[in-house]
């Protein structure tokens, strides 16, 4: 099998492995409601954490290349990266991604950095295989939240949208993520000749990377009700693909509120953003769980953060 990314991969039975890679961060610029966001350096020491953290997306691109190993061309079809975040990396760490095929459509994957900490554990699938946070959403689901200081206009089953959900290689993605495609290749940890060159994809336009997918589904926000001035993070995400996802080809987007919940340290919510073609023909889904740090809102009572 040829494989169109230029990193190299290590094998060894059902396990396979990447090269050690420094993620950049996109976000500094990042602003939403007014104010910049945790991946801004001031605000992240405010919030007591070690740095600005970069965007988890951003490792998807070194699952990209394990999983292209594994599946092959599958993957760019109805390929799901299904991820819980566990540790942060700040710019200048290096980070080596892992994965072990476990069936025919199925791997578990992981990353890690240098010094051990593991900064995500992961599910690779093709085909609708069953993900890794189908448990940890059922199991939120099942939770009472309890009460809500900043989340609290959520409810189960609000819907916002459509909005645009076309990916160009030129225009920049809003306030939210200011860059744009051919930035973002710039920097790629895994360069790939299909994010770029219509004539070598096999569907004759640029796919988009799975990193890529989140951006698609949030650029424009959720337009939810979600109080503020507040701080969030991603928890855990998933994309996954019912068909290959094109540079360039019209779609829209919206958003389900699914999951609401809290944790010592922020609340937060589950949303599905169901990405479809203008023939309304699903194309992927976006699984985000995002917590929003209690002690960024200046409301918060301080008898229970």
């Amino acid at each position: 099998m040829t494989t169109p990314f230029s990193g190299t991969i290590q094998r060894d039975g059902d396990t396979v492995q990447g090269d050690w890679r420094a993620p950049r961060q996109m976000l500094h610029d990042q602003t939403y409601d007014g104010h910049a966001s945790v991946h801004d350096d001031s605000m992240a020491e405010g919030l007591g954490l070690p740095g600005a953290p970069i965007e988890g997306p951003t490792h998807f691109s070194q699952l990209d290349v394990l999983a292209f190993e594994l599946f092959g061309d599958e993957w760019f079809i109805t390929g799901c990266v299904s991820s819980h975040f566990e540790n942060m990396v700040i710019e200048g760490e290096l980070v080596k991604a892992f994965a072990q095929q476990t069936g025919a459509h199925t791997a578990e994957a992981w990353a890690e950095k240098e010094n051990g900490d593991r900064i995500l554990t992961a599910s690779l699938t093709i085909k609708g295989a069953g993900t890794l946070l189908s448990a940890r959403l059922a199991s939120a689901q099942a939770k009472t939240p309890g009460d809500l200081f900043i989340i609290d206009r959520l409810e189960i089953g609000m819907v916002t949208g459509p909005d645009d959900a076309t990916l160009t290689m030129a225009d920049r993605n809003g306030d939210l993520y200011p860059f744009s495609l051919q930035e973002k290749l710039g920097s790629i940890t895994e360069p790939c000749e299909w994010y770029s060159d219509s004539d070598s994809s096999p569907w004759g336009h640029p796919v988009v990377p799975s990193e890529m997918l989140s951006v698609m589904g949030h650029r424009g926000g959720s337009h939810l009700p979600v109080r503020g001035p507040s701080v969030g993070l991603f928890v855990d995400l998933e994309v996954l693909r019912y068909q290959p996802v094109l540079v360039g080809t019209t779609y829209s987007v919206t958003h389900e509120v699914i999951a609401i919940g809290q944790s010592k340290r922020v609340e937060s919510y589950w949303t599905r953003s169901s990405i479809v073609d203008e023939h309304g023909e699903a194309v992927a889904d976006v699984l985000l769980h995002q917590g929003v740090f209690k002690a960024s809102f200046a409301d918060y009572p301080t008898s229970i953060q």
